[in-house]
């Protein structure tokens, strides 16, 4: 019970930081004179703080270190309860959202997934605007890492929260000796990378507010837009450019970013096995989809199929969930290729959804072991990536992992299916929650949105986008027996 109460004073702490993240809709809805909306923020503020506070004050008699158990009982009830108080904004505003949808709305913007069941996105107030796309942005890097950086500061110790969110092989390397400081130093990067992206595309041509709002949401790799069109609004070959490099930077691990700033040096990237496979794959299945949609007479240049090609490809591998056309209507194996990308192409350690590359790797290395053990029994064979030794601990984490992803998909799939969906629908919806994607195939294709979804398959995907976003591990383990056992 005393360490149920740290988990509630924890999160009473984190809501209070969290209500900080208002004052950017204020500020917005300031400069364009929107009175009302001012005041639906600061309420909205008001009402977050309170419960914060309210949460702290009753359990103030219980801060303390967290163990690794109640780590996760914490990553969990955070990014279940601030997508809740993310609500209040989008109910008080937009007539006739239920809470349901404002809840996958929320949830979606946090989990960096991108999905969405709002119509209508040119017109949305500046100020709600801006609050959606922050809630990627915020999501993006994790708010559990800015709470490992805080919570030191407030008597709470972080190391715990940042192990439960973190996937793979970044739980255990730290780049500065304090893990505060690892924190912060991955948040500066962040910060910095999103500021280039804003100018560079307001360089581009966009006006400010999409400029903010998609570099808010292209290095989160959120995919939400301003415009019911996502970026064939624009129909922009360079806002299309400067999109594809910053989210080619975001699906790269952002420890990786921090190094080779450190070192001044482009090698660092060269040095990280991760990073160069998940180029490799994607910029050449971007090739590879522009010369099948040329040849298949989708477009008849080259160049405009690889243009169309690269910018969605990118897209949906990166987890982003943009689009610039509606590529449900190519033949069936780009899309579908897509959609495999989105599995494993973003590193560990980046803003990406998805098995991750660095687990990808593993198998790959696994299974190679496996042939050789065949011809040679007796063999040892250390498995090594970058350099490195990886240890069959990790393995055996990796392999139980890829299993619970697998059943995931599978069995939210006929859940949905249960529920009248058809397949294609149905399975690209899962696959694209689980993998923080945003769009699937069908019913919920690049085309449409999420709208359609009857309340039970609405909080299918969300469950979706939770367990996908904490990385499976964090959110089945507190159904299981043993966590709850003394």
């Amino acid at each position: 019970m005393r360490r149920a109460l740290t988990v509630i004073h924890a999160l009473g702490l984190m809501l209070v930081v969290f209500s900080v993240a208002y004052v950017i809709p204020v500020a917005t809805a300031l400069i364009y004179a929107d009175g009302t909306l001012l005041l639906d923020f600061l309420l909205a503020m008001v009402w977050t703080v309170a419960a914060g506070v309210l949460m702290w004050m009753l359990t103030r008699r219980h801060k303390g270190e967290l163990s690794i158990r109640h780590g996760y009982l914490l990553v969990v009830t955070m990014w279940t309860a601030m997508p809740v108080f993310a609500t209040i904004p989008l109910l008080l505003v937009i007539p006739d959202l239920s809470f349901t949808d404002a809840y996958f709305e929320t949830m979606s913007g946090m989990t960096t997934t991108g999905a969405t069941v709002l119509t209508g996105l040119d017109t949305l107030p500046p100020a709600i605007n801006i609050w959606r796309h922050e809630l990627n942005w915020l999501g993006g890097l994790g708010i559990i890492v800015l709470a490992v950086a805080v919570l030191p500061l407030l008597g709470i110790g972080g190391r715990q929260l940042f192990k439960a969110e973190t996937p793979g092989p970044m739980k255990e390397s730290a780049l500065t000796p304090r893990i505060a400081d690892t924190a912060r130093s991955l948040w500066v990067v962040y910060v910095a990378i999103t500021l280039a992206c804003i100018g560079a595309l307001k360089w581009a041509g966009m006006d400010w507010l999409d400029a903010v709002c998609h570099a808010f949401s292209a290095m989160g790799l959120g995919g939400f837009s301003t415009h019911d069109a996502s970026v064939g609004y624009f129909n922009s070959p360079l806002i299309e450019f400067v999109m594809i490099v910053f989210m080619l930077l975001a699906v790269l691990n952002f420890s990786t970013h921090f190094l080779a700033l450190r070192a001044k040096s482009l090698r660092v990237y060269l040095h990280d096995a991760e990073a160069v496979a998940s180029l490799v794959l994607i910029l050449s299945s971007c090739f590879g989809i522009a010369f099948f949609l040329w040849w298949n007479d989708v477009y008849p240049e080259f160049l405009t199929a690889l243009r169309h090609a690269s910018f969605n490809l990118v897209s949906i591998a990166t987890s982003s969930g943009y689009a610039s056309v509606d590529y449900a209507q190519w033949p069936i194996f780009a899309p579908l290729w897509m959609m495999f990308l989105t599995a494993i192409a973003a590193s560990s350690g980046s803003t990406g959804g998805g098995i991750k590359m660095m687990r990808t790797l593993v198998l790959v290395k696994q299974a190679g072991r496996e042939f050789l053990r065949l011809l040679h029994p007796a063999v040892v064979n250390p498995m090594k990536i970058g350099g490195h030794v990886v240890p069959n601990s990790i393995v055996f984490a990796v392999l139980g992992f890829i299993f619970l992803y697998f059943m995931t998909i599978v069995t939210l799939t006929f859940v949905l299916l249960i529920s009248g969906m058809d397949f294609i629908s149905a399975f690209t919806a899962v696959l694209a929650s689980v993998n923080n994607c945003g769009p699937g195939l069908g019913t919920v294709g690049p085309a449409s949105n999420y709208q359609g979804l009857t309340d039970f398959q609405t909080w299918v995907c969300t469950f979706g986008m939770l367990v996908g976003r904490l990385e499976i591990f964090t959110v089945l383990i507190l159904f299981t027996p043993h966590f709850w056992r003394r």
